[in-house]
């Protein structure tokens, strides 16, 4: 009787030992880790696989697409809280249409305005991404869509420097993406976006 117990405390004790893992012999699945934005609390995190094949090339791709994104969904947050406090342009919205102050927020918006102005919205999307927001000349980085025409004082960072704006950008692009999702889904929930506003 003593040794069984003596024998389930042992093993109940090895239950909480640290276990020793074997080094993955499959460097393609580390190929990433060291990139930015592998951070903690997840470091690298690809769910999905999508680039466990160690494929640079389409790794950059799904940065980009991120980063980019990340930059629409900034501009979400801010145009959607903007709106919700009552900010709005002068004047009507289209010629003898409803005035800016009357289109509603949030997704009632888009039943307000006039089908003309909303394709207009459409076009100049698609012109953006098709024209506008490429990177032609080959950037430093994915995502980087100066394209050799305008700076803002990048080029005299440290690499250093730019890493970590890179890494700020990510992360706010990140928690943007998040924000919206969360500021639409409360709208649809009927909970107030700005309280007292």
């Amino acid at each position: 009787m003593k040794t069984a117990v003596f024998a389930s405390l042992i093993a109940a004790a090895t239950a909480f030992a640290p276990v020793t893992q074997k080094a993955s012999s499959h460097s393609a699945l580390r190929a990433f880790e060291d990139e930015l934005g592998a951070q903690p609390p997840l470091n690298f995190y690809d769910p999905l696989g999508l680039v466990a094949d160690g494929d640079e090339a389409k790794f950059n791709r799904l940065r980009y697409v991120e980063l980019k994104h990340g930059r629409i969904a900034m501009i979400a947050v801010a145009g959607y809280l903007s709106a919700e406090a009552g900010y709005r342009f002068d004047g009507d919205i289209a010629i003898g249409g409803p005035a800016f102050a009357d289109i509603p927020n949030g997704f009632a918006a888009l039943s307000a305005i006039p089908s003309a102005g909303f394709w207009q919205i459409i076009a100049f999307i698609g012109f953006l991404e098709v024209a506008v927001m490429k990177d032609i000349v080959g950037g430093e980085f994915p995502g980087d869509l100066r394209n050799d025409y305008i700076d803002f004082g990048w080029d005299t960072f440290s690499e250093e420097e730019k890493l970590q704006k890179r890494a700020i950008e990510l992360n706010n692009g990140r928690a943007a993406q998040m924000g919206i999702l969360g500021l639409m889904v409360h709208e649809q929930l009927g909970v107030p976006i700005l309280p007292g506003v």
